[in-house]
């Protein structure tokens, strides 16, 4: 059976960038544009890892990612920050939320694959 992944981004090209990235491996692919749709994502199809952008339209993904983690059922979901949020300070934030690992745009897609592949062995 294949991994999981879901990716959180509301932009439509950079969900493109990473459905690329991805259509060369085995994963099974997710998307939502929204944190309500994330969630709602998460809950039922209860995904192996999620891509979570930071910067979403109605919640931010450090508060998405916070609630994720909050919940014992879904707490060892890892979750990849990925984000142009490349400032001082912004790892430290992300891995506060809860974030597993922290991946800032633009980023590498082998550097990124490594990171998901690590996580997804």
């Amino acid at each position: 059976m294949s991994k999981r992944i879901l990716v959180v981004e509301d932009h439509v090209d950079n969900r493109q960038i990473i459905r690329d990235m991805l259509a060369v491996t085995d994963y099974e692919i997710t998307e939502a544009e929204t944190d309500e749709k994330a969630l709602a994502a998460i809950a039922k199809q209860r995904p192996d890892l999620i891509l979570m952008y930071i910067q979403l339209p109605t919640m931010d993904g450090y508060t998405a990612t916070s609630r994720i983690k909050a919940d014992p059922a879904l707490r060892s979901i890892p979750i990849i920050a990925v984000t142009s949020y490349a400032l001082s300070g912004e790892e430290k934030k992300a891995r506060a939320a809860g974030c597993d690992e922290y991946v800032p745009k633009p980023f590498s897609p082998r550097q990124l694959l490594a990171e998901i592949r690590a996580f997804l062995q």
